[in-house]
């Protein structure tokens, strides 16, 4: 989700809630401890230099239960960062805590904003070889051949 949806997504909120693609809400008393602008530099395995940008967020869990983020709060950080540090209208990438920091798409389901899983992937796949995602049959869905390997199919 780019930021500039994230804003509009605000405007029109009256609470801002998280939650997790399975349904766990990240509690209400959150902090937004960070926004800015997450770089990468970097090379893939096929030898391509790639330069990416995100909008970042990372939430906090804290112990204020008292506390909570109000839309325009929030829109105010995201103009402050805007300002502050030239962000422009990236893709948004939240980071957030479960077990470990975990780095977070971003969704929304007309509710809360759902942090989605993050999947790696190759960059280079028709540089370093991976074949094509292949279709995967269930054996008990291919049908029997019975005109070849049985007695008078004349395959042997």
């Amino acid at each position: 989700m780019k930021l500039s949806i994230v804003k509009n997504t605000l405007n029109n909120l009256s609470a801002v809630n998280f939650k997790l693609e399975d349904g766990t809400d990240v509690p209400v008393h959150f902090h937004v401890t960070e926004v800015g602008v997450v770089s990468k530099h970097f090379i893939d395995c096929g030898g391509t230099v790639r330069d990416e940008k995100v909008a970042n967020f990372q939430l906090w869990d804290a112990n204020d239960f008292d506390h909570r983020l109000a839309p325009q709060k929030l829109l105010n950080i995201i103009a402050l960062s805007e300002k502050t540090l030239g962000m422009e209208d990236y893709e948004v990438e939240v980071e957030y805590q479960t077990s470990t920091i975990g780095k977070y798409d971003l969704d929304f389901d007309g509710t809360s904003f759902i942090l989605k899983s993050k999947k790696t992937n190759c960059l280079a796949s028709d540089k370093c070889g991976i074949p094509a995602d292949k279709l995967k049959v269930d054996l008990k869905d291919l049908e029997a051949k019975t005109t070849c390997c049985s007695p008078g199919g004349g395959c042997c």
